[in-house]
């Protein structure tokens, strides 16, 4: 019975899906079962020599160009104008070919010459290449599916090429093969999925003339910016460095593509918590548990597999927010094999390169197209606001006047509706403290007390709840954050005085703001503990108190200020931990009582947003303040 894929008996055609890795796996696969003495692929022989050095040279990446003829038109007129056809020369795209290990032909070449099977180029010279690309099936199927069948499923849905040039290509890659299986005994030839039944064609019809060569330039090689590989890879550069990781180590690289993903959300969490320490959000399993449900949603939405770089940045985004989501970008970006071995090097965006400035163009922006055209790209728009580099922020540093400052007022309104929250909190603890059980009489009271009317079924007796109202107010509220708290770490301590009646008199312990400048006249600190009191009275500020010094610690100061400025006689203190022997004993002394709420009972991600506490160099700055502020 014969395969599908074989074009005669000594001929078969490997249909491939540029620029996927599951498609590269399954032709290193495919090749290695079965052997050839001929691999045949869909490039012109002028890309021979710099192909196969940017092979060999893998897994450090590299690009190979071929720069258009330059249009030289002999006739001239007065009215002509010479720089029209400049900048028709500009336009003209250049042809390149990725040297990218995700890529199926640069795996089957580097099996090729792992093997010492001789090689063939057998595409047409072509000056201006016209691709021949389309949104093609996702090449996850080739996990548990063989090439042939993926190839005659999507068979179907193949269209016919309409370019005289695809057409003479396909002609002269036919009339190439039946030189090739006049030498050889077995020859595979590599080309695109898109091109493959039209190849079929072409080899029945052959004629004996080959179609003529374009006069072409050399090609030449260059090494490609580090921030560019997104564009040049099929895969995302960190996901290729897994699968040069695990080709190095002879790991199992079968499932590389989704694990893949997963290994790259515990390294982007590892970065953002080594970037915000203490400011980072808990990143739990859970989280990364209901990301990656996420991507995987998004990925089936978009009618994929596996998820693109946007439908990882747009999930990390909406669940861990803007600043691990920056990170995973990085770290997808990122790729461990890069070395340029001296060549010049390119910066690639979508169809467009900028050449070296030591290239005779001098740092010319050019067109480019691939040889090897995987899935079409565009760009999408996703808000993420960036940090700042170190010469902004030096710059914004030396701008600083420490005469004036000022908090954001978003963050007062949300720390002030904290306040209120666990002040409120603690005062249904102090009524709870009063609660008793007395039975049934004529009132259900504050409702039936199960556990107490469980004691007592023997009897048969209904026992209510019964809760006094609590007894007094609370007008100050103690959080502390970092306990024990370090006061190298936290060096900032001052007290702020209210600009309004909703807000309170606050006391404070923080990271010093001058450390991180985040915009003009925008600085940002970290709170290590705080003291709040509301309504707002004027006190002396709590770190100049002579009356305090008795304390030791800055905790054990924010205690004693509490205990010496609340009107109430009940404190809420916010901590970790319960209150310490020195706490209560400070209490007693002031004759007041410490209500303690743990801190855990609140949600984590919202208490590492309440501790970024943003300093602005004046009024004036809350006008644009918001365009710099980041969340955690």
């Amino acid at each position: 019975m014969h395969s599908p894929l074989e074009l005669s008996e000594r001929i078969t055609c490997l249909p491939v899906v540029h620029g996927s890795g599951h498609c590269a796996l399954a032709v290193r696969k495919w090749l290695l079962n079965h052997p050839c003495d001929c691999l045949a692929v869909g490039l012109p022989d002028s890309f021979r020599e710099a192909v196969l050095d940017g092979v060999e040279q893998l897994p450090s990446p590299s690009i190979v160009m071929q720069r258009p003829s330059p249009n030289y038109d002999l006739s001239w007129s007065p009215g002509s104008d010479a720089s029209e056809d400049d900048e028709d020369d500009a336009q003209t795209p250049w042809s390149y070919v990725p040297i990218d290990p995700c890529q199926p032909t640069i795996m089957a070449l580097r099996i090729a010459l792992g093997e010492h099977w001789p090689i063939e180029f057998c595409d047409l010279e072509t000056d201006v290449f016209q691709p021949v690309a389309s949104a093609m099936p996702d090449a996850y199927a080739l996990r548990t599916v063989p090439i042939e069948r993926f190839a005659t499923a999507v068979l179907p849905s193949l269209t016919k090429p309409y370019q005289e040039q695809t057409w003479n290509r396909l002609y002269y890659m036919a009339w190439k093969l039946r030189q090739l299986e006049r030498r050889f005994s077995h020859v595979v030839m590599v080309c695109s999925i898109l091109e493959w039944p039209w190849l079929h064609q072409a080899y029945r019809h052959a004629s004996h003339d080959p179609p003529a060569h374009d006069s072409v330039q050399r090609p030449d090689r260059y090494a490609v910016n580090p921030n560019s590989l997104l564009f040049l890879f099929g895969e995302l550069p960190f996901v290729t460095g897994l699968y040069e990781r695990s080709r190095a180590e002879l790991g199992d690289d079968e499932n590389l593509a989704i694990d893949g993903v997963k290994q790259l959300l515990v390294s982007a969490r590892s970065s953002y918590r080594q970037d915000l320490g203490k400011r980072a959000r808990n990143i739990t399993p859970l989280l990364l548990s209901q990301c990656l449900k996420y991507i995987r949603n998004q990925s089936l939405l978009e009618h994929r597999m596996t998820p693109d770089m946007y439908t990882i940045a747009v999930s990390t985004q909406q669940i861990m927010g803007d600043q691990y989501a920056i990170h995973a970008i990085e770290t997808a970006r990122n790729y461990p094999f890069h070395e340029d071995y001296g060549l010049p090097q390119i910066s690639l965006a979508i169809d467009q390169a900028r050449l070296p400035e030591t290239a005779p163009d001098n740092g010319e922006t050019v067109s480019v197209v691939s040889r090897l055209p995987g899935q079409p790209m565009s760009w999408r728009s996703l808000e993420l606001r960036r940090k700042p580099d170190r010469q902004e922020q030096d710059r914004w540093r030396m701008q600083w006047d420490p005469h004036s400052q000022c908090s954001w007022p978003p963050e007062d309104n949300l720390i002030e509706s904290f306040r209120t929250r666990v002040v409120d909190r603690a005062r249904a603890l102090i009524g709870a403290d009063l609660a008793r059980s007395e039975k049934f009489s004529t009132s259900f009271k504050d409702g039936i007390d199960i556990r107490e009317t469980l004691r007592h079924w023997y009897d048969g007796d209904i026992y209510v709840k019964v809760m006094p109202p609590s007894v007094g107010t609370i007008d100050c509220c103690v959080m502390l954050f970092d306990t024990p708290a370090d006061p190298q770490e936290y060096p900032w301590r001052t007290t702020w005085f209210a600009e309004h009646a909703e807000e309170s008199t606050l006391a404070f312990f923080a990271t010093n703001f001058a450390d991180e400048v985040i915009g003009p006249g925008i600085a940002l600190a970290t709170y290590g503990g705080a003291m709040f009191l509301f309504p707002p009275v004027a006190i002396r500020d709590i770190w100049q108190d002579p009356s305090l010094e008795f304390t030791n610690g800055l905790e054990e100061r924010l205690i004693a200020a509490a205990c010496k400025h609340a009107r109430e006689r009940q404190i809420a203190l916010l901590s970790p931990k319960p209150p310490t022997a020195n706490f209560r004993r400070i209490a007693r002394k002031f004759q007041r009582h410490l209500v303690h709420l743990p801190l855990s009972h609140f949600n984590d991600a919202m208490i590492q947003q309440l501790r970024m506490v943003h300093v602005l160099n004046g009024h004036q700055v809350r006008s644009y303040a918001e365009h710099f502020i980041r969340k955690a």
